[in-house]
């Protein structure tokens, strides 16, 4: 199983034209018949005008196949890709492997959080299984998404996702995790290993399948 998280940039003002032809024409063309879409959402805080969305494919081969076969249907090309690519500004893909199983939140709603860790090099696989490990101190207080490690652009990512009702439960949650021994602990394991840490939060959209 890989799957790709695709981040889009667009001009100024044109990721609400981009969302609605998601809705009225890409996700009724594409469906799941070309890769598994998991969500799509509006970066809220970050860079804006972006948008990110979350797809899963058997393996790189049959991502292979099946983007070549979808660049062959006419409506995808003419009636969205067409329309689409003036909106764009950039386009970002990670492809990454799953570390966890992906976990749909309990309820929909609410806000979710992606964080964006990179490791010391060759660091990233290891760096992972440990923060699996202590999931179950973690998650006494919110439950984790998804884990995956990067495969490309950047093989030394750690990315994992968070759901919380609010922005406020998240800062309750993360002022509570920061005072359980457990989780020193692990922070104290994990001292010195990464580089770099982003947090995004992200809104999902009203198609997205994750809520």
């Amino acid at each position: 199983m890989i799957y790709e998280l695709r981040t889009y940039t667009f001009h100024q003002g044109k990721a609400p034209a981009y969302l609605d032809l998601c809705e009225k024409v890409g996700r009724p063309v594409r469906g799941d018949e070309f890769g598994t879409c998991h969500g799509y959402w509006v970066h809220e805080f970050g860079t804006l005008n972006q948008v990110s969305h979350l797809w899963s494919y058997a393996s790189l081969d049959e991502r292979t196949r099946l983007r070549a076969a979808l660049g062959q249907n006419e409506r995808w090309t003419k009636e969205f890709v067409a329309n689409v690519r003036p909106l764009l500004a950039r386009q970002d893909i990670r492809l990454l492997n799953p570390v966890s199983e992906l976990k749909p939140p309990a309820q929909s709603g609410g806000v979710y959080e992606l964080r964006i860790y990179r490791t010391q090099p060759g660091d990233a696989a290891a760096y992972a299984q440990l923060l699996k490990s202590y999931f179950p101190v973690r998650e006494k207080y919110s439950k984790n998404v998804g884990l995956w490690t990067g495969e490309v652009p950047q093989p030394n990512e750690l990315v994992h996702l968070w759901n919380y009702p609010d922005l406020n439960a998240r800062a309750k949650t993360r002022a509570a995790v920061s005072e359980d021994p457990g989780w020193k602990e692990f922070l104290g394991r994990g001292a010195g290993r990464l580089l770099e840490m982003q947090s995004v939060i992200l809104l999902p959209t009203a198609f997205s399948p994750l809520k």
